[in-house]
């Protein structure tokens, strides 16, 4: 399958963002992918790729883009320092607006592959993994798979209520990956995160606890890649996104 693969820009309300696009010849639909507190980095931009090698268009935004565009931290201390200090910098409000924004993209640039006619599927890691639950809360995604995304139950990005209490206004389904050896999110926080979604009306909503994963055991660059994990997460959001999207 033919893949283009690229840099490009996004308009917000607010400036210019920039994201990492991949598009097969014929999109069976579009994922929006949220990037690690490292950036859009080789290995979000290797997940976008290896969506569209799945048949899907995806695109990585830049979450950080108002005070690091185009930052790609190291995974290592300092990377995460880094990408923290701009973590502290994002708002829930902006992140909806910027999903928005991206969404539209899509869909007013790409509609001659009938994706304005498609629901939206997101994926997030780390940091990014607590953002697409807030994305999750937007009408156009469909889909929303959020992978290790920590302190849900006690913050939210900008300030207010915990995200967490978001879950009821989610329209689509969510689907909340955690291993189970992950020290940013203790065994309170995986209870809170279960106890949510399972009190959703219908069985929308399913998290899925990874035996013996720590937290980023998706990406084959951290310490934490876990492979038995990472590829029943990978089939996982490639199931689910099949499903609904």
């Amino acid at each position: 399958m033919a893949i283009q693969a690229n840099w490009t820009e996004v308009i917000t309300p607010d400036g210019v963002m920039p994201a990492w696009w991949a598009r097969p010849e014929a999109p069976r639909a579009a994922v929006l992918v949220l990037p690690e507190v490292f950036g859009v980095n080789g290995w979000v931009r290797s997940v976008v790729d290896r969506l569209a090698e799945q048949g899907y268009a995806a695109l990585a935004i830049s979450t950080f883009w108002r005070t690091a565009p185009h930052l790609e931290a190291d995974y290592n201390e300092a990377g995460l320092a880094l990408g923290r200090e701009h973590r502290d910098q994002v708002r829930a409000d902006q992140l909806r607006a910027d999903v928005t924004a991206a969404a539209a993209w899509m869909q007013r640039h790409h509609s001659a592959d009938g994706l304005a006619s498609k629901p939206l599927g997101c994926v997030g890691f780390c940091f990014g993994g607590h953002l697409a639950m807030l994305a999750a809360t937007l009408p156009v995604i469909a889909a929303t798979c959020d992978f290790y995304g920590a302190r849900v139950s006690t913050d939210r990005p900008g300030g207010g209520a915990p995200t967490l209490t978001d879950v009821p206004q989610i329209p689509g389904r969510l689907w909340c990956f955690c291993g189970d050896q992950d020290p940013l999110m203790p065994p309170e926080e995986l209870s809170a995160i279960e106890q949510a979604l399972v009190a959703v009306p219908g069985g929308r909503h399913r998290f899925v606890l990874a035996p013996g994963a720590g937290h980023g055991y998706m990406c084959e660059a951290r310490g934490d890649f876990h492979p038995e994990a990472s590829a029943a997460g990978w089939a996982a959001m490639i199931g689910l996104f099949g499903e609904v999207l």
